[in-house]
């Protein structure tokens, strides 16, 4: 059995992974306003809004430290098993938050679930590489990056329907389950990578491989020409740094809207679960036509003639400068359609370079350091989440959450800066000799 066109069936498995990550880890945020109540009736809001904020800020650090190590285990075990591991734990772990009934549970699955999801995105970015040519990865990326857009599309209004009919403990079982079932598709379809898989055509075998120039990333043998170097040497090159460094810069700004958007429509607007079922959506919708723009945008250029490192810089520019006055004009939105139809801009921007952003490690190196690289870079991006998570209920004490937008458009520039003078060219980096 033959199957046409077998890499977008994958990336296709990837992207609906990408959403139900997104569903899993946006239920307590919907939830929460309704959770924290029950949970918590003698405590105010300043003071939920901080456990909140600390139940997030270990979700971001058990985050950043499963990126660090599923970098290296989408390596070791390749990325049918990684995805596997991944999925099958977070989704496990989404459903034993039925069980939380203190700080302290909901600390230990939320750890649990931050761990397993952050693998999604290191084995992503590696599935990326080994299925995709390089003309065709920010398209590629674009479509997986998407899927969290389209998750929190699906989550917000889902989870506040559900509660309609379910009590927040059913509806983690509900959403834990979903992710069990993705196992199904994933194990029948992703048998091994391109070159040995069955199913692939001929023709698309030899249009994925002989369109990596610098990688095949689920390949033990590489050519002379390919450079892998082994960890400190990796870090040793100025240009790992700036993908480390532009990846902890931009992050937090996806992670502000992630984390708080139910929250700020909760505090400003004073909407409960409906209400942010009715609102909280719109954003999303920014992000995910982001995602495609950026991707389409990149491969357009590309195949126009630009090269990797013009059509990566451009892109990632084009985001940035979207972001900035966007996220200025949240200091007085006014009304909250005008809100949310902002952050919706903001996200766009966002998912317009984050996209480009994400394929540096790809761009740069080849083999196995792709995988490590991405997954330095993810977690120095969770770190980053954390520094603004954990400042975000100081900042916004009274409902005035001007000050974490002027950081958000402060980190925009951070970000853009490391990808022009730290990444300087974009190409292939060959070891010196």
């Amino acid at each position: 059995m033959k199957i046409k066109g077998l890499r977008w069936w994958v990336i296709g498995l990837i992207a609906l992974a990408t959403i139900i990550n997104y569903i899993d880890r946006q239920s307590l945020t919907v939830l929460w306003p309704q959770m924290s109540a029950e949970l918590y009736p003698d405590k105010s809001n300043e003071e939920r809004k901080e456990i909140y904020a600390m139940i997030s800020i270990i979700f971001v650090f058990s985050y950043a430290f499963g990126q660090a190590i599923f970098g290296k285990i989408f390596d070791w075990i390749g990325t049918r098993l990684g995805f596997a591991l991944s999925i099958g734990v977070w989704s496990i772990s989404t459903a034993l938050h039925a069980l939380a009934t203190s700080f302290a549970s909901f600390a230990i699955f939320r750890s649990m679930l931050g761990i397993a999801e952050a693998g999604n995105w290191p084995g992503a970015a590696k599935g990326n590489a080994e299925w995709f040519p390089t003309n065709e990865r920010a398209f590629a990326q674009g479509l997986f990056n998407s899927g969290a857009a389209i998750g929190g599309i699906i989550s917000i209004p889902m989870i506040a329907f559900l509660t309609v009919y379910f009590s927040w403990q059913m509806i983690f079982i509900i959403v834990g389950i979903v992710g069990l079932l993705w196992l199904l598709p994933w194990l029948f379809l992703v048998k091994s990578p391109p070159k040995n898989h069955p199913w692939i055509t001929d023709e698309e075998r030899a249009y994925i491989l002989s369109g990596q120039k610098n990688t095949e990333a689920g390949d033990e043998e590489v050519s002379e020409e390919d450079y892998n170097p082994d960890t400190l040497e990796l870090l040793s090159h100025k240009q790992s740094w700036g993908v480390i460094l532009s990846s902890a810069a931009i992050d937090p700004i996806w992670w502000l809207f992630i984390f708080w958007i139910p929250i700020y429509l909760s505090e400003v607007y004073g909407m409960n679960v409906q209400g942010i079922g009715i609102y909280g959506w719109v954003p999303y919708v920014g992000a995910m036509l982001g995602a495609w723009f950026g991707g389409l945008f990149a491969q357009n250029r590309m195949k126009a003639g630009w090269s990797v490192n013009r059509t990566r810089k451009t892109v990632i520019t084009l985001g940035c400068l979207i972001m900035l006055p966007a996220l200025l004009a949240m200091a007085n939105p006014g009304a909250p359609v005008i809100a949310v139809l902002i952050m919706a801009v903001i996200l766009f921007g966002f998912q317009t370079a984050i996209g480009n952003v994400q394929t540096l490690p790809s761009d740069f190196f080849s083999g196995k350091t792709v995988g490590t690289l991405s997954g330095f870079a993810g977690m120095a991006a969770k770190l980053g989440a954390v520094g603004l998570t954990a400042l975000v209920p100081y900042l916004t004490r009274g409902g005035n959450y001007t000050p974490a937008f002027i950081i958000g458009a402060g980190l925009a520039i951070t970000a853009l800066a490391s990808v022009w003078f730290l990444c300087g060219k974009v190409e292939p980096i060959r070891a010196q000799k």
